[in-house]
């Protein structure tokens, strides 16, 4: 004991002077919290006085730990700042972190707060004798940019980090696997790149939940993923993932949700996935997936109620006990190659919701494959092999909004029972094998928005009962063998956009209450039936329609003239009729092709391969005045010819002298020429040239300000769409350098990405540039938004499908680009669909590069419909978010 108390002293000297060599650190107090939490207030716009902030003033220090979103501990010290969604707008950069070793919790989340994270945040590592407390931080849902700072890493004892919908930008620091005690991490919605690295995986072993959906997160998944066996929650879906799933995944026993959609992950399924005991959600869609899906997958997942193989290249029969639970609600397996027949286990999965095996090869008997599903709301079954008859029980499904089951095989009656679901908006039934009458119980369907049942064998009349769909947009009874006559009742349908009902025995007349259709913008279709009697004058009040086709009937009487008030009409069709007259000459006529009126015997007038009018009796004297002017036609003709023989010999002379010069200038544009299209080695614009007829008209689809665009089918079947721009040489581009536009030209055809359209060269010769593009089949999102049935195929989903590939391709051309691309005008017109109603973007970079100062950048062209995507820019797609499966 005596020895004890005489080496105290000495113990207590080296402890002091151990003191003395860390460095000093001013023990805090609430007054220079406070302070702290002041000079931060300053630093926010607007400036203060902040609404919600009021409470912070240096006059009102005692009462700190009542201020707005400040907790205290019970020495007075803060403890946590809680500031969610309180409409901050500023920089932490003013926030000195340092100042509150007491902090376990900083919730800034949903503000508008911008810039970096600030570094300083680990400055709270340095403080002495204190154990570093910071345990969540949540920045979510504001405007801050630039990278996590390495800093970060040494708050070690952090649980909760979350970091989503922000802009930050590159790589995750490797400091942060130094976070051992990490149970959360939120970073998506983001512009993080880079690759995973296997140090986050073994040391984030305490990881619960981990979500990087929706940045450019890239490279292999580690197999290292196998170690967060507490892992709860994995979602990396819409990110830049390559390679194949590892089949460590299947050590993640507790996993209830995993999303690795929308990536370019390849090759097959590990078989250890059907494993995971607790998996009620995954999604692997849209990504190049092969192979068939495993065969147990469903088998040892009894909660398994979401599923997303879509838009992959699988094949083979669907596993037996996918829904074997019975708890299924969202299957989405469209856009495979699946064959065979449906699990037996579906037609029992009542609480299913959403349902596409659209795209496949299926050849299930829809019969007996499908069950009553109360809760269902949207079904597609469209092109497969499906067979068999549809049941009453579909009767049952009285959620049901959308019903596609066209493309198929479907025998039989369509179920007067269809016509008790109330809220049924889109009813596609199209070719199939449909037989017998249209249930007069489908006009109960008050809230259908589109009808669509050609291409079938239905017979009988058309029901007097669809005069009560008062909110149909568009009706197609097509290709059928429906008779009787066209009920005036359908002119109650006044939202009807499109009307088709070509192709059957229709006979009768048109009935005048058509004419009241002025909502009628698309198509008016009555072609290849019997229709008789005139076409009437009334038909003109349809000012808004833009394709009219009463071809192949018995119409008779004259055309009327009232039909020339229709200023939207760009295509009319009256062939093979009985129409007697002149044709009428106003613009829609004269601009018409005269195939529009042939098979008409009795029509006359100034129009192609009609005979003029009033040419079938000739009297004496005008046979002699008609010699006499041909007489003095030809001596007129004869003096011309003598005078345009001296005015070639005097051009030939002059083309003798410039011919070298004229060689010199093809010369250059041929250069020009081969820079582009024959660094391809696939056509050159001689081929572009044959394909179009020298750009002939009859191959234009479209034109805009700046020229217009042709569809050219080459020699080897290859279609392309070419632009033809005349701006090149205007006034509005007086200062383009050629050298400096084709490096340009050069950037954009390095551009490879599958939502955005690709650009194959240029040519510039004849005083015109040339851009070739790919073709894309189903054109702009413009016309098929608003143009023949194509709003129909857009549901919900397939909409949100094209606003993400959209977004994919602006953030391509943004952050993939080098230098990067910015779009300037996209605008409906702009985004063009493929077959599959994958969206393309089109006219990228050329707004750029047509602007009259292109390296200014200062001039918008275009619409202002959109801008590069900043912090703020997020907004206009937050659309997406709503019909995302694990939200």
């Amino acid at each position: 004991m005596t020895k004890s108390i005489a080496t105290c002293p000495l113990f207590l000297f080296l402890f002091l002077c151990l003191l003395f060599l860390l460095p000093f650190q001013a023990s805090p107090s609430p007054t220079t919290e406070a302070q702290a939490l002041v000079k931060w207030k300053n630093s926010l716009s607007p400036p203060p006085p902040l609404p919600s902030l009021s409470s912070w003033s240096l006059t009102n220090i005692p009462h700190l730990c009542n201020w707005t979103g400040i907790a205290c501990n019970g020495g007075g010290l803060v403890t946590d700042i809680s500031l969610s969604g309180s409409s901050l707008n500023g920089t932490l950069d003013a926030l000195d972190f340092a100042s509150f070793p007491n902090l376990t919790r900083f919730d800034v989340s949903n503000n508008n707060l911008e810039g970096p994270i600030p570094s300083s945040i680990g400055n709270l590592s340095q403080l002495r004798f204190l154990e570093l407390a910071l345990e969540k931080l949540d920045l979510r849902l504001n405007e801050l940019t630039s990278s996590i700072p390495s800093e970060l890493g040494l708050c070690s004892n952090l649980t909760y980090l979350a970091l989503a919908e922000n802009s930050i930008s590159g790589e995750l620091p490797l400091s942060l696997s130094n976070l051992v005690r990490l149970s959360l991490f939120r970073a998506s919605h983001n512009r993080l790149s880079g690759e995973l690295l296997p140090d986050f995986f073994t040391n984030w072993t305490e990881l619960v939940s981990l979500k990087l959906q929706r940045n450019f997160i890239s490279r292999q998944i580690p197999p290292e993923i196998g170690s967060l066996t507490k892992l709860n929650h994995l979602s990396m879906y819409n990110n830049s993932l390559s390679g194949t799933i590892p089949p460590e995944v299947g050590n993640l026993t507790l996993v209830t949700s995993l999303y690795f959609g929308m990536n370019q992950l390849y090759g097959k399924i590990p078989e250890t996935i059907s494993r995971l005991p607790n998996l009620r959600k995954i999604s692997l869609c849209s990504n190049n997936f092969s192979g068939e899906i495993p065969r147990d997958l469903g088998k040892y997942s009894p909660s398994l109620k979401s599923v997303c193989f879509a838009n992959n290249g699988f094949t083979g029969e669907l596993p037996p006990d996918l829904c074997s639970g019975f708890a299924p609600r969202y299957l989405m397996i469209q856009g495979n190659n699946f064959t065979g027949p449906l699990p037996d286990c579906l037609k029992n999965c009542s609480l299913l919701m959403r349902v596409r095996l659209d795209s496949n090869q299926f050849t299930a008997d829809v019969t007996s494959a499908f069950g009553v599903y109360p809760n269902l709301v949207f079904i597609s079954l469209s092109n497969n092999r499906f067979v068999g008859n549809l049941t009453t029980q579909w009767g049952e499904c009285t959620n049901l909004k959308t019903l596609q089951i066209n493309g198929n095989k479907i025998t039989g009656r369509i179920p007067p029972e269809l016509g008790k679901l109330s809220q049924l908006r889109a009813v596609t039934f199209y070719s199939n094998d449909l037989t017998g009458k249209i249930p007069d119980e489908m006009g109960n369907l008050g809230e259908l928005l589109s009808l669509n049942l050609s291409n079938n064998h239905l017979a009988g009349d058309i029901p007097i009962s669809l005069g009560n769909l008062s909110k149909l947009n568009y009706l197609d009874l097509s290709k059928n063998a429906i008779s009787g006559s066209i009920p005036d009742e359908l002119a109650n349908c006044k939202n009807l956009l499109s009307l088709n009902l070509s192709n059957n025995n229709l006979l009768g007349i048109i009935p005048p209450e058509l004419g009241n259709l002025f909502a009628l913008q698309i198509l008016l279709d009555l072609s290849h039936n019997s229709l008789a009697g005139s076409i009437l004058s009334n038909l003109a009040k349809l000012t808004k329609l833009e394709n009219l086709n009463l071809s192949h009937n018995n119409f008779s009487g004259t055309i009327p003239a009232a039909l020339n008030s229709m200023s939207s009409l760009g295509s009319i069709d009256l062939s093979y009729n009985k129409l007697i007259g002149a044709v009428p000459s106003g613009r829609l006529f004269q601009q018409a092709p005269g195939s529009a009126f042939i098979g008409n015997p009795g029509l006359c007038g100034y129009v192609t391969r009609l005979s003029p009018c009033g040419t079938s009796s000739k009297s004496t004297d005008q046979r002699k005045k008609v010699l006499v002017g041909v007489s003095v036609g030809i001596c007129c003709l004869l003096l011309l010819a003598i005078l345009i023989a001296v005015i070639l010999l005097r051009q030939w002379r002059k083309n003798l002298l410039d011919k070298e010069e004229e060689i010199k200038r093809l010369k250059k544009h041929e250069k020009s020429e081969q820079i582009i299209w024959e660094r391809l080695r696939k056509f050159t614009f001689s081929d572009i040239a044959k394909a179009t007829n020298d750009f002939s008209e009859e191959y234009c689809i479209g034109k805009g300000g700046f020229g217009s665009v042709y569809k050219a089918i080459l020699a080897s079947g290859q279609i392309v769409a070419v632009k033809k721009l005349n701006a090149l040489e205007s006034s509005n581009v007086p200062t383009v350098n050629r050298q400096s536009f084709e490096n340009e030209i050069r950037v954009l055809t390095e551009v490879r990405h599958h939502n955005v359209i690709k650009l194959h060269g240029f040519c510039s010769t004849r005083g015109f540039m040339y851009l070739v593009y790919g073709f894309v089949e189903r054109g702009s999102l413009a016309n098929v938004l608003y143009g023949g049935t194509g709003a129909v195929e857009l549901d919900w989903g397939t909409r949100v499908n094209i606003v993400q590939g959209v977004a994919h391709a602006i953030a391509y051309l943004h952050h993939n680009c080098s230098p990067p691309i910015v779009h300037w005008d996209i605008t409906l017109k702009n985004i063009l669909l493929e077959s599959d109603l994958e969206p393309q973007l089109s006219d990228f970079g050329t707004a750029r590069l047509l602007n009259s100062d292109s390296s200014n950048w200062a001039t918008v062209a275009g619409s202002h419909g959109y801008m590069a995507p900043g912090p703020r820019g997020r907004s206009a797609f937050a659309l997406v978010g709503l019909v995302e499966l694990q939200r």
